[in-house]
């Protein structure tokens, strides 16, 4: 598509929303018929008053300011002999409307415009082209306005009428490419569990479910009565309806009434929410009958499934599962319902192998890595989230910026995606790069302004300060030797000279032992966030420790169980718990396991003491949360302001389940689990477990249950793979495709 022919609307408002129209008409025969199209803003396209597919949002969320993605629609079947008309209804969605912190408005664009042609080919083989230009009718329409963050007011009593001509817009300096991404459409339909009349007297409807969607209404009412429905997480407490927590985020949907049978629903907005209340509703009587809560995410293919003996683990589970649904909304976001909903590296970092594990995300992921790279400074820096919003008060971070060596990494590990992995390799070596030049030690990361780990229980939090207690210069130097090993890795794959990358990951090592470790443990290096005023910095954390370990940044055997042995220290220092937050807590079950620890994994993966994932859990979570007490014991809130009770982040434990609970590990040489381990590790608190991953050769499946004494294992190893299988208190042995059973014994 040709990036011209752009034309808009005058004297539009913020939110209001337009439609851009065409009259046709069709004399003869139509053998083929082709419209393509994108927009800043968002669209729907309709032929003669019916929509054009079911994908929402189009044309998608990418880093505007360098590529917008167009749209190719076969509309044959839509046309009929005579008149027809073309219609786009547009609304500012993201190029336009409110977005990031602070409720800004006009992020890439100011005001909505649109481009399409329109080819019909007859069957004589003449062929009539349209396109967008001043002869296009405007129109008003029944959405009135709609915003991603405040919701969607229509009137179904008025009729679309024409309100002028469009004027020819610009063009914008943007590339236009093809549909990359995944379309985002309707999914689960879910219908209310209970209406509750709460100690306020407001009117509310549970659905028993957080995710991200709408709800649909079907009403008859009078004509210019109104339906207002607003949209929460959580009840307070007392057992109120509570939106504290989507700060500036209005999520209210407005209907006037046509007086007909009205089917109620956003054409251009979504809400995160478990609750809604009915603010105004011109019934006595609510029929929940009539009242349906639509999940929409991504159209992404479920590849993973799990469950167990334990009904609260698989809770959690089905909370990993829906804050992944609630949050893959064209880009990764790291919550659906306040005033943020941005692609924060930081979240896709900790959350990609999982992400991978129960949804094929390639589409998804490929789209927002290309962002990042296009992003990506040219020093090398990457701010926090992608796409861009307002980088004013954004940090360049360790553990978010290093998102682009570790998820082309596990997209290679499971889809085998070397083509990706070619694309982002510039990418990455620009990322070391800025790194080696931040500071003034060129084999570590000493300064800076980062988001340490983030959430950590270790340190005093509160809205300005949550870093937790773990130096940040240890952190970022430690993923630096992290991100240049994967780099190396990746390097092999691509058959690139990697000697450079080699030595200088020697060079971190000897320098991060010089500087963060002292008689074979982590330590303080006294410059730079040692000396914050603002929390406690500390060198021994559960997090320095995991990251250690993980990372490999230890000298031999002896070290390595000293760092273990202080690991188990500092847990049962704390109670049995951890205390780590969004950097520690990926890496904690395997820095354990991998150390011969599993059963001290799973005490803390089954501990409900606060903090742990069973926790929220108890407290009727639904969904992951941002806090590990986003609701506290008492039932009173972590804070009024930045709580999401939506966060997929934490979730990220069901790569440790798949690894270490059912032991399915893909191999390097062989990925997208051409070649995979299989050596799980049960665990009689678990009584049972099962799950599958769907892979690119087929399905893996594995089961262990206790039975009689003994531990029985099965597993299915798929045509076009293999596995070296590992059953405790059993030699390592190969196995090729097929489905077997094996009785062990309880160890």
């Amino acid at each position: 598509m040709e990036n011209k022919n752009w034309i808009y609307a005058e004297n539009l408002a913020d939110s209001g929303c337009v439609g851009f129209c065409k009259a046709i008409e069709i004399a003869k025969p139509v053998k083929s018929a082709e419209v393509t199209a994108t927009a800043l803003g968002i669209y729907n396209l309709y032929i003669n008053g019916k929509k054009v597919g079911d994908a929402l949002f189009k044309p998608g969320w990418t880093s505007y300011n360098y590529r917008l993605q167009y749209q190719r629609y076969d509309i044959t079947n839509y046309l009929k002999s005579g008149e027809n008309e073309i219609c786009f209804l547009c609304a500012p969605g993201w190029a336009v409307g409110y977005l990031g912190k602070g409720n800004i408005n006009h992020t890439y664009a100011e005001h909505i415009s649109l481009t399409a042609d329109v080819k019909i080919t007859y069957n004589d083989d003449s062929a009539l082209e349209l396109v967008t230009n001043p002869t296009w009718d405007t129109v008003s329409d029944q959405v009135v306005s709609s915003e991603f963050y405040h919701g969607e007011t229509q009137d179904l009593s008025v009729a679309p009428m024409i309100v002028g001509k469009a004027k020819a817009d610009a063009v914008p300096d943007t590339r236009l490419i093809p549909d990359e991404g995944a379309d985002v459409t309707e999914h689960e339909r879910l219908k209310p569990l209970k209406l509750i009349i709460t100690p306020k007297g407001e009117r509310v409807i549970d659905f028993g479910q957080n995710l991200a969607g709408y709800v649909e209404i079907r009403v008859k009412g009078n004509r210019k009565d109104r339906v207002t429905i607003s949209h929460a997480e959580v009840l307070d407490r007392d057992g109120n309806f509570y939106t504290k927590n989507l700060e500036l985020a209005r999520c209210t949907n407005t209907y006037i009434l046509s007086g007909n049978d009205d089917l109620l629903k956003p054409k251009f907005t979504f809400q995160g929410y478990r609750y809604i209340r009915l603010d105004e509703y011109p019934f006595e009587e609510v029929d929940l009958s009539r009242f349906t809560s639509v999940a929409v995410y991504s159209d992404m293919e479920r590849t993973g499934s799990f469950s167990c003996g334990n009904e609260k683990v698989n809770r959690l589970y089905s909370n990993s599962i829906w804050g992944q649904r609630s949050n893959f909304i064209d880009v990764p976001t790291d919550c659906p319902q306040r005033d943020e909903r941005c692609g924060w590296t930081g979240d896709v970092l900790a959350f990609a192998k999982t992400a991978a594990i129960h949804y094929d995300v390639s589409a998804v992921l490929r789209k927002w890595l290309h962002d990042l790279i296009l992003e990506q400074k040219s020093d090398g820096a990457i701010y926090g989230v992608v796409p861009s919003v307002n980088e004013r008060g954004m940090r360049v971070s360790t553990a978010w910026g290093d998102v682009i060596t570790v998820a082309p990494w596990e997209m290679y590990l499971a889809y085998g995606d070397a083509e990706l992995l070619e694309e982002c390799y510039p990418a990455m070596l620009k990322w070391i790069s800025y790194i080696r030049h931040s500071g003034d030690e060129e084999y570590l990361w000493l300064g800076g302004n980062h988001y340490g780990d983030w959430l950590a229980y270790d340190a005093i939090l509160s809205p300005e300060h949550r870093e937790g207690a773990t130096q940040t210069d240890l952190i970022a130097s430690a993923y630096f030797a992290h991100s240049v090993e994967l780099a190396v890795r990746a390097g092999r794959v691509l058959k690139k000279d990697t000697k450079d990358l080699e030595l200088l990951h020697q060079n971190i090592r000897k320098k991060f032992r010089e500087y963060f470790i002292k008689d074979g443990l982590p330590t303080i290096y006294p410059k730079y966030d040692a000396l914050s005023v603002n929390r406690p910095v500390k060198g021994l954390t559960q997090t320095s420790i995991s990251l250690v370990l993980r990372f490999h940044l230890y000298e031999g055997e002896i070290e390595r169980e000293k760092l273990t042995d202080k690991l188990l220290e500092l847990i049962r220092e704390n109670d049995g718990k951890m205390n780590t937050g969004f950097v520690g807590t990926p890496h904690i079950l395997h820095a354990l396991s991998e150390n011969g620890r599993v059963r001290t994994a799973y005490d803390l993966f089954l501990s409900e003491k606060n903090p742990s994932w069973l926790f929220s859990v108890d407290r009727g979570a639904t969904t992951i949360w941002e806090h590990w007490d986003s609701i506290k014991e008492d039932g009173s809130f972590w804070n009024d302001c930045k709580n999401s009770f939506n966060h997929y982040s934490y979730g990220c434990v069901f790569d440790w389940v798949y690894t270490w609970v059912l032991g399915i590990r893909p191999m390097e040489d062989a990925p997208a689990y051409q070649r995979f381990t299989l050596a799980p590790h049960p665990d009689e608190r678990l009584g049972h477990a099962e799950g599958s991953i769907k892979t690119r050769y087929g399905t893996i499946s594995v089961s262990w249950r206790y039975e009689n004494g003994r531990i029985n294992y099965s597993f299915t190893i798929p045509e076009g793979s293999s596995a070296e299988v590992v059953i405790p208190g059993d030699e390592k042995r190969m196995y090729s495709p097929g489905s077997y059973t094996i009785a062990g014994k309880c160890l």
